[in-house]
């Protein structure tokens, strides 16, 4: 079994220190991991550390026994997917055209009938096949997040970093890309982690937290033990309780000092 773990990671831009000698606890494939905490909290730093994108002063992120950093890019890519937070992509392309490049991205590009109909498929199961002809510089703000999603999910890959997937969505299409999310996690026996402000959506969906904050990771483990610790509302600044709702779910409540 992969697990995603990480050890001493430290990392600067600059003269400003991000992150000195941050451990992740193992990550389990199959389930999904909410990383939680406030602006400039490093969650989108960490993400590209992960993914290979920044380079770490110190510290290993292995994947099973695997250090990442001695891949090539090529292979490191392969095994890791990365949506970061804003969408980018050639304006002049369409929705069909974006998510066939993440389809083919690492397998060559001559297309074929059963590329084709993956790319179909997968832009029905995310409810924008009606998209398929847009171009994506017609596309609203949630609009390209749900194309996002959908270039990430049709790539087989070990680990999937979403970096805050939901913020330009409707409640309904946060509901739905999330659940598509934790399903595929699920089903592929991948690790899966998504960066998320929303900690009542974290508490729903995610089955593993980590609570960032300052450069440090302050909490990590089931929802219920990090939302009940003592660092959450540190964290956030505010009053953080959590109660039962009447689908067994947990369900945090903020107030202002």
């Amino acid at each position: 079994m992969n697990t995603l773990t990480a050890q001493g990671l430290s990392f600067s831009y600059g003269s400003r220190r991000i992150f000195d000698g941050i451990d992740l606890d193992p990550i389990m494939p199959g389930r999904l991991t909410a990383l939680i905490g406030p602006n400039a909290a490093g969650k989108s730093t960490l993400f590209r550390l992960i993914a290979g994108l920044l380079k770490t002063e110190r510290g290993q992120v292995h994947l099973g026994d695997v250090d990442l950093a001695t891949l090539s890019t090529r292979a490191r890519l392969k095994r890791v997917c990365f949506m970061p937070q804003f969408f980018t992509a050639n304006a002049a392309l369409t929705v069909f055209d974006v998510v066939m490049m993440a389809h083919k991205q690492l397998r060559g590009w001559r297309v074929s009938e059963t590329d084709m109909i993956a790319v179909g498929t997968t832009l029905e199961d995310a409810g924008i096949s009606h998209l398929s002809e847009a171009y994506v510089s017609e596309l609203s703000g949630g609009q390209s997040q749900m194309v996002s999603v959908a270039q990430a999910l049709i790539r087989k890959s070990d680990v999937y970093l979403f970096d805050e997937p939901t913020s330009a969505l409707d409640l309904r299409h946060q509901l739905e890309v999330l659940g598509r999310i934790r399903s595929a996690v699920a089903q592929r026996g991948a690790i899966g982690i998504v960066a998320l402000h929303d900690l009542n959506l974290a508490a729903r969906f995610a089955d593993h937290l980590i609570l960032l904050g300052e450069g440090r990771i302050l909490a990590q483990g089931s929802p219920a033990a990090v939302l009940r610790a003592d660092a959450i509302s540190n964290t956030y600044g505010v009053a953080i309780e959590t109660s039962t709702g009447p689908r067994e779910e947990l369900i945090v409540h903020a107030y202002t000092p």
